[in-house]
Formats: C-alpha cells, sequence, structure tokens
C-alpha cells in the first residue's frame, strides 16, 4: 500500500494517481490530507504538495489538479532524462516537474476540449497536438514517466518492490465492409458492374465473384482464424451496422450471410459495435446498431470502436456510457500513428466538463494500417519497420500493443499487395521478447 498525502483531495488528483499507480503499476493505494496520519504512516508514502515533510518522497505539485473548468494552461516543454516534460517545479522535488500533473493533461486530453482546427471530419488532427508540436507522438510518456516514478520509490523504500508486469498485445478489426462485391443487394451489385464496365478486368472479376467463380477479395475470415489460431491471438471485431450513407457502405444488416458471419465469428472471437459515421451526431441511432449487434449475437455489446475514429470529447463518450459500453478502442490519430493520449495500457476516460471519473475504460490503439497506406503512403517494408519500432518502445515500457487492420487489407490485392506479410510479421514480433 501506498500513501499518498496533499493538502487537498480532488477528483482530478484521485483520478491520476489511481491511474498512474493502480491501472499501470498495479499497486494499491490510499488518501490523506492529514499531515499527522501522513507523518505516523509506516506505509511507503508520497507527498504530493507545495512543500516538502519530514517525510515521504516529495513531488511538487503544480496547480491544474486543484483546479475546475478548462482554462488554457501555459505549457512549455523541456526534457528530463532524455525525454520532454513540462509542467517545471522547484530543485527540492523528486523530479523538475510534475509528471502527475503533466499525465492528467496528457490522458484526459484536455488539448481537444480547447480551441482547434479539425479535419473534413470534424476530428481532432494529429498535427494540432501538444505531442506531435513537440516530438514526442512516438512516446508513450506516461508510462515512461510512472515507470521512473516507480523506480525512484523503490530505491528509497526498503524492500518494496511493485509487481512484475507482461507486455501484451490486442490486434482488434474493423468491418467497414465485409464483402467487396457480393452481398450488397441487387442495386449496389449492378451499379458496381456497371461502374466496373470501363474496366475491362476488374469487369471480369466482379462478375465471378457475384456468380459465386471466385472468392471475394474482402473475404479474408478464413485467413484471418487460421493465422490468429496459428499465433494463439484471439483478436476483437468491430462490425458497421448502421444504415447505407455517404460514409457508411457495409452489408445491409438483414443480409444473411452478413449475420452468420458474425455469428461465426462471435463464436471464437469477441466482437463490438463499430458506430457509424452517422450515429456520432445522433444517440438514438448508435442504439440502433447496438441493438442490432445484440440480436444477431445474442450477447451483451460492451466494446466499441468508432467509425472514421470520430471522436467528440466528451459527446461521443457520454453516449456510449449511456448505452452500457463498458470498453472503447478509438483513442488514436487516423493520420498519424503514436500514442494520442501519451500512453499505451488502458485508462478510464475522466469527464472533464462533469470532473467526475467515468467507468468507460479507454483502449488507447498505437498503429492503424490505413494511416501508413492512404496518409504515410509508405511501402510495406517501411510500415513493418515503423511498427516494429513503436512495438519496441510499448515493450520497454511494459505497456499494450493495440493494432487496428481491416479485413480488405489482408486481401493481399489492388493497394494492398503484400501487406498481408506485414500483419503477420508484427503478431510474430508480438510474440518476441526484447
Amino acid at each position: 500500500m501506498i500513501l499518498i498525502y496533499s493538502h487537498k483531495l480532488t477528483s482530478r488528483l484521485k483520478y491520476i494517481f489511481k491511474t498512474i499507480f493502480t491501472d499501470i503499476l498495479h499497486t494499491e493505494i490510499s488518501f490523506t490530507d492529514s499531515t499527522d496520519e501522513f507523518e505516523k504512516s509506516n506505509d511507503i508514502k508520497i507527498n504530493y504538495s507545495t512543500s516538502k515533510l519530514n517525510s515521504g518522497i516529495f513531488f511538487q505539485s503544480t496547480t491544474i489538479l486543484f483546479e475546475t473548468g478548462i482554462k488554457e494552461q501555459n505549457i512549455s516543454i523541456f526534457e528530463f532524462e532524455g525525454d520532454q516534460c513540462f509542467y517545471p517545479v522547484g530543485k527540492d522535488a523528486e523530479f523538475p516537474f510534475d509528471p502527475f500533473a503533466a499525465s492528467f493533461y496528457l490522458i484526459s486530453r484536455f488539448e481537444e476540449y480547447l480551441p482547434h482546427i479539425k479535419d473534413s471530419h470534424e476530428r481532432f488532427l494529429a498535427t494540432e497536438s501538444l505531442a506531435f508540436q513537440n516530438n514526442f507522438l512516438d512516446k508513450p510518456l506516461v508510462n515512461i514517466w510512472a515507470n521512473e516514478i516507480a523506480k525512484r520509490i523503490e530505491n528509497q523504500s526498503n524492500g518494496f518492490k511493485f509487481p512484475e508486469r507482461d507486455f501484451k498485445f490486442i490486434s482488434t478489426i474493423d468491418i467497414d465492409n465485409a464483402y467487396a462485391y457480393k452481398h450488397k443487394g441487387f442495386i449496389r451489385i449492378v451499379g458496381g458492374l456497371i461502374k466496373s464496365l470501363f474496366k475491362e478486368h476488374n469487369f471480369i472479376k466482379r462478375l465471378n465473384v457475384v456468380f459465386g467463380k471466385a472468392l471475394d477479395p474482402y473475404n479474408t475470415f478464413k485467413y484471418q482464424h487460421e493465422i490468429h489460431k496459428a499465433h494463439g491471438i484471439s483478436p476483437i471485431y468491430f462490425f458497421l451496422l448502421g444504415d447505407y450513407g455517404l460514409n457508411d457502405k457495409n452489408i445491409p444488416v438483414k443480409n444473411k450471410t452478413f449475420q452468420s458471419l458474425i455469428k461465426s465469428i462471435s463464436d471464437y472471437s469477441e466482437v463490438g459495435i463499430h458506430p457509424s459515421y452517422a450515429s456520432n451526431k445522433d444517440i438514438e441511432i448508435l442504439s440502433k446498431e447496438i441493438k442490432r449487434l445484440q440480436a444477431i449475437t445474442h450477447r451483451n455489446t460492451t466494446k466499441s470502436r468508432q467509425h472514421f475514429l470520430k471522436l467528440n470529447l466528451p459527446n461521443t463518450y457520454r453516449n456510449l456510457i449511456d448505452n452500457d459500453i463498458k470498453g472503447d478502442y478509438t483513442m488514436g490519430y487516423a493520420e498519424k500513428s503514436g500514442f494520442r493520449a501519451s500512453i499505451c495500457s488502458p485508462y478510464y476516460f475522466y469527464d472533464l466538463d462533469t470532473e467526475v471519473e467515468t467507468k468507460l475504460q479507454l483502449f488507447p490503439f498505437t498503429i492503424m494500417e490505413a494511416t501508413y497506406q492512404y496518409y504515410e503512403k509508405s511501402s510495406p517494408e517501411k510500415a513493418i519497420e515503423e511498427i516494429i519500432k513503436l512495438m519496441n518502445k510499448v515493450k520497454e515500457v511494459k505497456g499494450t500493443f493495440i493494432s487496428v487492420w481491416h479485413n480488405e487489407s489482408l486481401s493481399d490485392e489492388g493497394i494492398w499487395k503484400d501487406w498481408k506479410i506485414v500483419y503477420e510479421k508484427m503478431l510474430k514480433e508480438s510474440l518476441s521478447k526484447n
């Protein structure tokens, strides 16, 4: 048990200490605002306040954890032991900066509540982030700081050791479009064939698939099952079940083959909802899509990832909470790989508007194959080099590496030629020890 003292115990303070010590370092903590109780305690002790006490490891506090509301922060980046940091403090403190305040700013996504430029899909841009602008988007700083805090505590405490932790890997797969040509309904199939008339090879290929003479290129599900079984990996699948629209083009929900696919996958893997583009601003649409998945699987739906990674804080998360979603996997960028919240461990969403820690657990992802293909224009070779580099950074801090793939990117056809190898190498690398 570690006892935390502070002159004022706020929701923000309790939340970030719980995230660091309970969620990342797997250690129990308790709190006190009594200096007498703190001084008398025989527990490992941390003093998080403005001045030193007679005992305890001193982390000097700055102001953000004692504030309420969303105020512009005066942030100046400097380096400590080779890594970027901010919120400087005095020389008597254990660190020359406040790691708890900095961690709170990053994982609460404080900057996403402040005025910022959005992209065409109304998303917060990676280039707007503190991490990108100060060259630490590729670093899980919160985990790095947590591990440094743990080292300081162990070095100053007789025999105390934090529990051992292991690197974890989670493969997640979005099913935006289960089939390229089949099962889309008569009008969409005929329309696709007409469009492909001007590309002879594509027309013949479509025709062969529609009439069952060739496998649909997006139907990579047998391959996925075999490769995951070979590596002992159980991925999480997110199915798009929205009505047809400009940005929601999956198979019609009533299609029996599509329903059968969802049922079969849910027999051996976890399945979650991929809330449609349209659902992001309409909680009734979100509720309808969740009910559709539950009706197909006959199980409660507790996991989600937003289609197009549309994330509007805090409304998106509030809507998920209102629909009994327990874990969300949207925290990451479309256009850049790395650590959107500077963390590679699951943690809980803190609602800055209400100053409340919620029960919605966030699972930040590190890479998405579409980032390398559509935004970075990377070759498969370059992509796997970058993926392994980021995975090694997660391994170093004993974090959780989450990847995002799509069924079509495993087709090994068209723009996805040779990307199947990238996926296989990533799976293999996830099983190797550093």
